[in-house]
């Protein structure tokens, strides 16, 4: 049975058991509600890269810092098309949409990704987009549209989320899955590890996502890259031991959630991946790029998956397939909405010295 109101010391109490005592009862969990033998494969896709106006420590997209990142408007639905094809045939089953955006604004260009999700859709394809905060009617259009899940990252605990962001606030992630949920797209959410937070931040952030009711039908765990010209370039990688824990824990107290390797994935060897899914991992993305940062390539994927026995998740084996409606047969219409999403505006010195920085290299 899915628990609700787990609390910060019993998530740290199953984080800190004996390792072998953890990945044992974590994988128990895992085989009660999954199939231990396949994982889920999808493709990320920046769709607009850079130019972000956030000040996210751990983002190479933000504009205020220096990072050498290749920038790109807005790709054509043709393109996006081309990419979900080549993805398809690599043997991914969902395609994740990312826009570097604070939050979505009506007008051409969601119009645009609407179309983009439409046609995915079409592909017998599962449609995954992340495109900053929404609203109720926004995601109901994305919905209507054949959106299948929308990822929105809590990032982190709360209370060590005011150390890394201070240009939006945590309740808009809350609210964003809120409006997310009076949809009928699933919810993807998870965070990052290795950011200079403490164990009771990790079980802090895994309470706000396990309280939620329901939990998220998808939990990527993201282990830091650090990117040289952000502010936390200088953190050190977390190991694998730290990346297990978090996986296995999140199993425990997120049964039926997929839990998604995501970035970092290049520095943990096979068989440190191989733990990962024996903990509960059923998910990963693919593909030699996470929107910035570096990720296997598919075809060591695949050979991973042959040596292990694992075989890629079809599409809509969870959930079943949604319907697309036309722009013409559209029922929610652009309402136009200026939501006034927060802006803390607190200082964060890491983040200050980050952009001073970047100002002197232009």
């Amino acid at each position: 049975m899915t628990r609700n109101d787990w609390t910060k010391e019993e998530i740290l109490a199953i984080y800190n058991k004996p390792l072998m005592e953890l990945l044992y009862e974590a994988a128990t969990v895992h085989r009660k509600h999954h199939d231990p033998n396949k994982v889920q494969v999808s493709t990320l896709l920046s769709i607009k890269t850079g130019g972000c106006p956030e000040d996210c420590g751990y983002c190479p997209q933000a504009a205020r810092y220096h990072t050498d990142i290749e920038g790109n408007d807005l790709m054509s639905v043709s393109q996006v098309k081309a990419q979900a094809l080549r993805a398809k045939s690599s043997g991914s089953s969902r395609v994740c949409m990312g826009a570097a955006w604070r939050n979505v604004k009506d007008g051409e260009e969601f119009d645009k990704v609407l179309e983009m999700v439409r046609t995915i859709n079409k592909l017998d394809m599962e449609v995954c987009c992340t495109l900053g905060m929404v609203t109720e009617n926004q995601a109901k259009r994305l919905a209507e549209a054949g959106l299948y899940a929308y990822n929105h990252n809590l990032d982190s605990s709360e209370e060590y989320y005011k150390e890394v962001i201070s240009t939006r606030g945590y309740q808009d992630r809350l609210d964003t899955i809120s409006n997310v949920r009076k949809s009928k797209v699933t919810v993807c959410s998870g965070g990052i590890i290795g950011m200079g937070e403490s164990l009771e931040d990790r079980a802090g952030m895994l309470v706000a996502l396990a309280t939620l009711n329901p939990q998220p039908e998808s939990t990527p765990i993201n282990a830091l890259v650090p990117v040289e010209g952000t502010p936390l370039e200088e953190q050190q990688k977390i190991s694998i031991w730290e990346m297990l824990r978090m996986v296995a824990t999140t199993r425990i107290v997120m049964p039926e959630t997929q839990v998604r390797l995501s970035a970092g994935r290049t520095d943990m060897s096979r068989e440190g991946q191989a733990m990962c899914f024996f903990a509960g991992a059923n998910s990963i993305f693919a593909g030699d790029k996470l929107l910035t940062t570096p990720n296997p390539n598919v075809d060591d994927d695949m050979e991973m998956f042959k040596l292990l026995g694992l075989e890629p998740q079809k599409a809509f084996e969870k959930k079943s397939q949604p319907q697309s409606v036309s722009a013409e047969e559209s029922k929610y219409k652009p309402l136009n909405e200026k939501p006034k999403w927060s802006r803390p505006g607190h200082t964060i010195e890491r983040n200050v010295e980050a952009k001073a920085k970047a100002k002197t290299k232009v």
